[in-house]
Formats: structure tokens, C-alpha cells, sequence
């Protein structure tokens, strides 16, 4: 049986790992053909492998999204390898680092983080809806998170940048709704992943995480791949300047 997404090409960043992995896998699963993009080069590879060695279709396209020309090269990548682009998961991001004080973030840290989690989902945005518009539509979802939502101590950068993608999100679903491309976003609470891992590595720490969720635990990063395929799918035809919260009831309290 064809899956939803049978015959699209589908583009992910940050598909190295962890929500961009699973993403990539069940867009594939669906019948997408994949670009994957990231800078880590072994886990894109990797990612490719469990596409092709299932029978998908998979390219990798090594990327740093803060840079506009590469970028703007990653999308003629996926046009000319796939001969077009209909689906754009903008997931690459990064961690806010060690918790510090508003007063106190590192000026360094605060521009990375900016660079990476809010820049580089406006440009991926940009080049995709350029070529979107050329070939009469598209889908993009863009990975906001449940600190785009409420604030979070300690957490400045990340925080600013999540609530930045959400206005993106909403204001170029806004602007191309007659155009036949639709943005939306997803907002992951705390997922299992290689990124949360490395702050979560104190046990105590997690399980106070863990209580935070009425469901009594944290999310798997499957259970996001689910929601951003859908909201990329005929079956989301309806949906744009969405937010989806896959939380766990996080911010429902």
C-alpha cells in the first residue's frame, strides 16, 4: 500500500540524530525520498543507510544553516538531485549550554544559539518557500519547542529563539496561504535524544524532568516524526500557523 507521502521529497536538517532521524525515517516510510542535512557527516551517513537499506531513497548534504549561501546550495542540492521540494522539516538547533542568569548568559553563547535555532530556521524557511513558490506549493514545519510557549530559567537564548520560530511559523503561514505552501510547527516537550541526554546525565535531575509530564515520562522522538509528517501530508490539508504541542500534558498545567 502507498504511503502518504508517496513520490514527495522531503528535506530535514538537523537528520543526524535524534527528532531529525526519526523524521527522516518515517518520511520515508510514508514514500518520501530524502535529503538529510547536518553537520555531523558519520550520523547523516548513518541515517542515509537506514533509509536505503530498507529500500528508501536517501542523499546527505553536509550544511551549516547560519550560513545563507549554503543553505541557499542545499535547496539547488535537493532540486537537482530530486527534481523538486515538497516538504521541509527545519529541526537543526542547539542546546542553550550551561543555565546562566539573563544578566549573566555569555554574549558568545547567546549569538550561537540565535545563529543556529532562529537564523538558520529563517533562512532553511526562505530558499524552501522560494522554490515552494516556483513549483506551486510545498509544506514546512519548523521545530519550535515547549520554550517557545513559556519561559524557562537559566535558558535565555533558547528560550528567545523558540518563541522566534513560532512568530516565523505564523507569520509566513500568514503571508503564503494563498499560495498554495503551508508552515507550520511542532513543539516537542522533553524528548530522548543524544542533545537532551548530555543535560539530563544527573538522575535526580531526570526524574524531577519526568514529573514535570502528566503522562510520567518523557517523549520519544518517533512520536514527533508522527506529528511532522502528518502536519507535511494531504491528510493536514486544512493546517497552517499551527502550533503542536507534543508534550505529554507539559503545558497544560
Amino acid at each position: 500500500m502507498p504511503g502518504t507521502l508517496n513520490g514527495k521529497v522531503a528535506l530535514v536538517t538537523g537528520g543526524a540524530s535524534g527528532i531529525g532521524r526519526a523524521t527522516a525515517l518515517t518520511f520515508a516510510r510514508e514514500g518520501a525520498k530524502l535529503i538529510l542535512a547536518d553537520m555531523n557527516e558519520d550520523g547523516g551517513q548513518q541515517t542515509v543507510h537506514m533509509i536505503t537499506e530498507n529500500g528508501g531513497e536517501a542523499t546527505f548534504v553536509q550544511v551549516d544553516v547560519t550560513s545563507a549561501s549554503a543553505v541557499e546550495a542545499l535547496i539547488s542540492k535537493t532540486v537537482e538531485t530530486y527534481g523538486r521540494l515538497d516538504c521541509a522539516h527545519n529541526n537543526a538547533g542547539i542546546a542553550s549550554g550551561v543555565p546562566a542568569l539573563t544578566a549573566d548568559y555569555p554574549e558568545e553563547r547567546w549569538h550561537q544559539v540565535i545563529a543556529v535555532n532562529l537564523t538558520g530556521v529563517w533562512l532553511c524557511m526562505k530558499y524552501a518557500i522560494v522554490q515552494m513558490l516556483h513549483q506551486g506549493g510545498g509544506a514546512i514545519v519548523n521545530t519550535a519547542s515547549i520554550a517557545g510557549l513559556v519561559g524557562g530559567a537559566g535558558g535565555a537564548a533558547y528560550t528567545a529563539s523558540k518563541h522566534g520560530v513560532i512568530g516565523l511559523t505564523k507569520t509566513a503561514a500568514l503571508e503564503y496561504a494563498t499560495q498554495g505552501i503551508r508552515v507550520n510547527c511542532v513543539c516537542p516537550g522533553y524528548i530522548q535524544t543524544p542533545m537532551t541526554a548530555r543535560g539530563l546525565s544527573d538522575p535526580e535531575r531526570q526524574a524531577q524532568i519526568v514529573a514535570r509530564h502528566p503522562v510520567g515520562r518523557m517523549g520519544r522522538p518517533e512520536e514527533i516524526a508522527e506529528a511532522v509528517v502528518w502536519l507535511c501530508s494531504d491528510a493536514a490539508s486544512f493546517v497552517t500557523g499551527h502550533t503542536m504541542t507534543v508534550d505529554g500534558g507539559y503545558v497544560a498545567q
